[in-house]
């Protein structure tokens, strides 16, 4: 089995360009959000508590510490509990255990990361995290570090009941949980409140811990917390970004060549040992509309870089022949590998009934659009329907970004896509130009969404990596600062979910998941090898 080896530099941000190879980049200045954390001001009671306007705005920056080196973090979410299978509110409370499913999901993520060099491991103290974490931490040596701030949000009156216990004894209270917890309030306390702040204390003790890997087992809401406060989201971002059980996210911290607080980029949130786009709620609720983006496979002339026993080779492409890396503008089929990355993708969406495919016109964007609906017509054949499946097909030059560049005069020839960082290659002006073109391609997949006509619309997306970026960005109702805070991988899926309809708030049930590619899949943490041994 191929495994992928890195330089993890100082500069070097993440994992992979082309899906499977280490680059060597310095982050390059450029105005990306790095102060990853923010305090909560005073907020109007008149907000609208069906979350439209999730503003940023309403928070101060709070930076984190400065590092001296780059550092990865995962977050794991303990797996399923009793209180998890029974309905029961759990928050702070230290009665629940790991179910036989919540263990047999601690051990896939154990053995998910099993061949990964971690340097320390924090955990909750809560039993049902606690036990996670020894799980997947197996027999490494280092002393598991317990954190009492990591423990799961304090619901303080609402612990212990079940489900509709709390709506019949609280009413109103519990009504305000569900649709507006940022301002909900019990016992005197603002539990979302609280728990954004301690969560921002986490950060200052994890990033200070000597250590360039560090695995943190934790809780739902906490570690929602944990992504928010990272990347400067405040409390009414509670239930946007999911957190399953056992599910991994990632978050990689560069120190600023200027100092002060590190650039932050959430390399991939909620990957799940099991499907991504099996059937379940999002933050609760039951989604009938969601959109999947999907990162197309890797093109003729991609570098790949391989570990096999120990020793490093690289493949150009299929011929073997010297090329550049995948560009910015690129417009060429995919390889073998995109190939395999595309048809993987087709096989994982085959769960599930795509209504429309909407793609960028670019070769390798079309390509990975027909397999994705040639699979999906093909299901009564494979077994997952007993009927053929019609599937739309679209293209729109609003998920390309052919003439951006040339309009601001930049030379964008050896920017790499799937590159760590590659964003930070980008003038200001093309920055913006891709953000309000991303902005038109959501109002379109927004249009796209509202008909009513298909109570149950899955679209699927396969533009170009920029402008997925920028979708991600424009669901979480950013700006253009962030769209360097997110990264995907060749051959990634993003879900974004629609509980309450496409005119209300997304919430993001993973980013840049690539575990359906198996032997190809993207590896979780780099490994420990400094640029001058590599």
């Amino acid at each position: 089995m191929f495994s992928l080896s890195l330089t993890p530099a100082a500069h070097h941000l993440h994992l992979l360009s082309s899906g499977y190879f280490p680059a060597r980049i310095l982050i390059s200045s450029f105005t990306v959000r790095s102060s990853s954390s923010l305090q909560e001001v005073e907020k109007s009671s008149e907000s609208s508590p069906d979350g439209k306007d999730l503003s940023s705005e309403l928070y101060a920056s709070v930076p984190l510490p400065p590092i001296k080196s780059a550092k990865r973090v995962v977050l794991v979410r303990h797996g399923q509990s009793t209180w998890n299978a029974e309905g029961r509110i759990q928050g702070s409370s230290n009665f629940s255990v790991l179910t036989k499913k919540g263990e047999a999901q601690a051990e896939t993520s154990r053995q998910m990361l099993i061949d990964d060099a971690f340097d320390v491991c924090f955990s909750s103290p809560l039993v049902r995290s606690k036990r996670t974490a020894e799980i997947i931490w197996g027999d490494r040596e280092e002393v598991i570090l317990t954190d009492s701030e990591l423990r799961e949000i304090d619901l303080y009156s609402f612990q212990g009941l079940l489900k509709h216990e709390g709506k019949e004894k609280f009413g109103a209270a519990y009504r305000q949980w569900q649709v507006d917890a940022a301002n909900f309030q019990i016992d005197g306390h603002y539990p979302v409140r609280e728990l954004w702040a301690r969560a921002r204390n986490c950060w200052d003790r994890i990033l200070a811990h000597e250590s360039r890997s560090v695995l943190v087992v934790a809780h739902n809401a906490v570690n929602q917390a944990l992504v928010a406060t990272a990347i400067g989201l405040g409390s009414e971002y509670f239930r946007v970004l999911l957190q399953s059980n056992c599910g991994v996210s990632v978050l990689d911290f560069t120190p600023h060549a200027e100092g002060g607080s590190p650039i932050i980029c959430l390399n991939r949130l909620n990957q799940t040992p099991n499907s991504p786009v099996a059937s379940g709620s999002s933050g609760g609720r039951k989604a009938t509309k969601r959109i999947i983006l999907v990162c197309h496979g890797v093109s003729e002339d991609n570098k790949v870089w391989y570990l096999i026993d120990g020793s490093v080779e690289l493949f150009m492409n299929s011929l073997c022949l010297p090329s550049a890396s995948s560009s910015f503008l690129e417009d060429k089929p995919m390889n073998i590998l995109g190939v395999i990355q595309s048809q993987k993708v087709a096989e994982l969406l085959l769960d599930l009934k795509v209504s429309a495919v909407i793609s960028s016109p670019k070769k390798a964007c079309v390509e990975t659009a027909v397999a994705i609906s040639r699979v999906q017509e093909a299901a009564d054949c494979l077994g997952a329907d007993c009927v053929p499946r019609y599937v739309e097909m679209k293209q729109t030059n609003k998920l390309d970004v052919e003439n951006i560049p040339d309009h601001f005069n930049q030379d964008v020839g050896d920017v790499n896509v799937f590159e760590p960082g590659w964003l930070n290659k980008l003038n200001d002006g093309v920055i913006t130009e891709v953000w309000n073109q991303s902005g038109e391609a959501w109002k379109s997949l927004l249009n796209e969404m509202a008909d009513e006509k298909d109570p149950e619309k899955i679209v699927v997306v396969v533009g170009h990596p920029a402008i997925l970026l920028g979708l991600v960005g424009q669901c979480l109702n950013l700006t253009k600062d962030w769209i360097g805070s997110f990264h995907l991988d060749a051959g990634s899926i993003s879900v974004l979910d629609f509980p309450d309809g496409p005119s209300r708030k997304g919430v993001v049930r993973c980013i840049n998941y690539t575990a359906h590619m198996g032997r190809w899949s993207i590896p979780i943490t780099r490994p420990t090898v400094d640029d001058e041994e590599f």
